[in-house]
């Protein structure tokens, strides 16, 4: 199956997984690049020296194209992608900020630079910016996905762009790489099919939920980690995501976040009357970092918070990765077999 995207990244199948915090691992990301597709590594929970281990961990799993996931907007973002850049990385993907110089750097030793996106707006400020292709993230995703679902936004945002444009959010089987061939895309991510496969490091008992519960069982709301996200549906995400902090229990958060990213408490203080939004921001990932961890990685749901995505609903079982890659492309051919014949 040749695309845009396959051309571009050097790959057999055009299906990424997105970075996910604590999911996409060295193991996860080499599994799905040894698979055929492209496997992009989570930075967000990474130190610098952590960065550079698992970039050479996944060198030492596979030797096809890999990438990494690297949010502008949180701590430690920058330092990150300059190790990124100094081990020449063959794809970096950029979210929540300007990544011109992301571009520069890595097209200096022939990498390639992928923007997440969500709007048309923001498409064509990354493709000034240099990004050779868009992931482009609709309502349906797990985390933080868009207002617009992937039905309208990736033929939206093809039309406005001339660069590749991978869709992600309800994607999760090959109906849905079909569909979004049909809608003018490149290539898909599947972020909750994959994190639910036998090679992720995603809790059991998480992945046991997602397969037992459906497409309505998840909240979209800005007021856990201070951007609209999507989570698994359980009382305590109902709860959390009811109303944002307050200004009190921003403070209280902020000083704790500062102690997570190393920030001196003095500094954020200054910054609640100063920059009081992007405090706030620093404030959310505090408080929402131990809750996220606590369901990925213990599996516990009670006091825990889970990404997923709509497609949740899609997911039946827990298969290997190269068993995802392997069904989804048959499943794919046999829609577009499909489709032909009722439009011949």
């Amino acid at each position: 199956m040749k695309t845009r995207v396959t051309e571009l990244l050097g790959i057999q199948y055009p299906i990424l997984l997105p970075g996910m915090s604590w999911i996409s691992k060295p193991e996860l990301v080499a599994a799905v690049s040894n698979a055929g597709g492209l496997g992009i590594l989570a930075l967000g929970p990474l130190n610098p020296d952590q960065t550079r281990a698992s970039i050479r961990r996944i060198r030492e799993l596979t030797d096809k194209p890999f990438g990494v996931g690297c949010t502008l907007l949180m701590p430690g973002a920058k330092e990150n992608a300059e190790v990124c850049l100094e081990e020449q990385v063959p794809v970096i993907n950029y979210s929540l900020g300007k990544g011109d110089w992301l571009s520069k750097r890595a097209h200096e030793y022939g990498g390639k630079v992928i923007a997440t996106i969500t709007t048309v707006k923001h498409a064509k400020s990354a493709v000034d910016c240099g990004a050779d292709a868009l992931l482009v993230t609709g309502h349906e995703a797990a985390a933080h996905g868009g207002e617009v679902t992937s039905m309208v936004l990736i033929p939206a945002i093809a039309d406005a762009v001339d660069v590749p444009v991978i869709g992600c959010g309800g994607f999760g089987d090959g109906r849905g790489l079909a569909a979004a061939l049909a809608l003018g895309a490149d290539g898909i991510a599947m972020g909750s099919r994959f994190a639910t496969s036998s090679d992720s490091p995603l809790h059991q008992n998480v992945k046991e939920n997602v397969v037992n519960k459906d497409q309505h069982a998840t909240v979209y709301s800005p007021n856990f980690d201070g951007i609209p996200a999507r989570y698994m549906k359980t009382p305590t995400a109902v709860k959390l995501t009811r109303k944002p902090m307050n200004f009190f229990v921003t403070a209280i958060k902020a000083t704790q976040a500062a102690k997570y990213v190393g920030q001196p408490i003095w500094k954020i203080l200054l910054g609640l009357i100063a920059a009081l939004d992007k405090i706030r921001l620093l404030a959310y990932f505090g408080a929402a970092t131990p809750k996220l961890q606590r369901a990925t990685e213990e599996g516990d749901l009670d006091k825990g918070m889970q990404f997923i995505g709509q497609s949740q609903g899609l997911i039946k079982d827990v298969k290997s990765v190269d068993e995802i890659m392997q069904r989804v492309i048959a499943e794919a051919e046999a829609a577009q077999s499909v489709l032909a014949n009722k439009l011949a």
